[in-house]
């Protein structure tokens, strides 16, 4: 998919700011407590996800985040099908004040090509 300019620029933006973290290394996070955040629309979601994610859309994360994560030390990987949206987000909660938001890099995309 293309995106604009300035969208792209924001979300490379975001890349810079926030850690990235391989897919090889989410199911481990998990296992130590890690919250796996899909901000993709529930439709997207209900597609496919990775397991026990929590599902807060993009345009809902910051009225809702509080009410389900409410340890600002929580890491908490963020994801879309890709980056963008997964780093966006996760630079807005780190904003919020959550230290250890991070993002899946590659996405869900990435993620499931492990079970490939």
């Amino acid at each position: 998919m293309a995106f604009t300019e300035k969208f792209q620029q924001l979300a490379d933006e975001a890349c810079a700011r926030v850690e990235g973290v391989k897919p090889t290394s989410v199911d481990g996070l998990l296992d130590d407590g890690a919250v796996a955040l899909d901000i993709r629309d529930s439709e997207e979601h209900s597609a496919g996800h990775i397991a026990g994610s929590l599902n807060i859309s993009r345009g809902k994360l910051e009225m809702l985040v509080e009410s389900e994560v409410l340890d600002l030390t929580t890491t908490i990987l963020c994801y879309c099908n890709a980056v963008n949206r997964g780093a966006l987000s996760a630079d807005t909660l780190r904003s919020m004040g959550y230290v250890n938001a991070k993002y899946i890099d590659g996405g869900l995309i990435a993620y499931n090509a492990l079970s490939d």
